[in-house]
């Protein structure tokens, strides 16, 4: 490979960036709802993880479920696309599908280009509405001509590694994108994601925080199951450290050095 692989860490808060940053990451994407598979952060959170962290990508994604989404929901991720570049985000990881499963180019073209027109340089990374696609492999191939550079994919598997043979023929079908390997990644997992072509990694690193309440507790949501798990994410970076090293080992030589 022309260029040596990456580790992303996706991060919650600018701790979790400064984190990352600390134990060796060389980018973040930053989210909020991690445990919804990831949503739009504030504006107020772009700018300070950008101030803390490495360099920042931002998911942009206006609520949960599926990636089907009508004009207005387009509309809203693209005032969304511009609002993250402005406040301080190298890039943006963005996606969406048609009912049966193909990628909604209209939709994509609509939200690169807002990132475009906004930030010429910026980065536009399709996130893992891929591997929800009738065909993850035609739908990376697709990307080239939509002005996506980067893919964030499991290859359509729950996870990473046991997507492997796809993650190789999306490389083969997109030469020059990044094809990233994100999905249950474990640092012992990144010398074969490497290995079957993936172009950086992508994990999440988290732990669950200890929550902080002394008083009682009531359920306050559909996720609010017992006082233990009603808590949030943070950034291990003694998982980001081990990914580091893995991904320093895997592709052989000096890496970035933590802190």
């Amino acid at each position: 490979m022309s260029t040596r692989p990456s580790l992303e860490i996706a991060v919650v808060s600018p701790a979790g960036a400064r984190t990352a940053r600390e134990h060796g990451a060389d980018r973040v994407e930053l989210c909020t709802g991690l445990e919804l598979g990831g949503l739009t952060p504030s504006t107020a959170a772009v700018e300070a993880a950008v101030e803390s962290g490495p360099p920042v990508h931002v998911l942009v994604r206006c609520r949960p479920g599926d990636f089907v989404y009508d004009g207005e929901e387009v509309a809203l991720m693209a005032a969304e696309v511009r609002a993250v570049l402005r406040a301080g985000a190298h890039g943006v990881v963005v996606g969406a599908l048609t009912p049966d499963g193909a990628l909604d180019t209209n939709a994509l073209a609509t939200l690169a280009g807002a990132a475009r027109d906004t930030d010429p340089a910026a980065q536009v990374t399709l996130h893992r509405a891929v591997d929800q696609a009738s065909d993850p492999v035609a739908a990376v191939a697709a990307l080239p001509g939509l002005g996506i550079t980067r893919v964030l994919t499991s290859g359509g598997a729950p996870t990473a590694i046991e997507g492997s043979a796809a993650l190789t023929a999306m490389a083969v079908a997109a030469p020059g994108t990044d094809v990233a390997a994100g999905g249950g990644v474990r640092p012992g997992d990144i010398a074969g994601l490497l290995t079957a072509g993936a172009g950086s990694v992508h994990l999440s690193a988290k732990t669950r925080a200890t929550p902080r309440r002394a008083a009682g507790w009531v359920p306050l949501g559909a996720g609010g199951t017992s006082a233990e798990d009603d808590t949030h994410f943070v950034t291990d970076g003694a998982v980001v450290a081990a990914a580091r090293r893995a991904l320093d080992a895997a592709a052989g030589g000096e890496g970035r050095a933590p802190g």
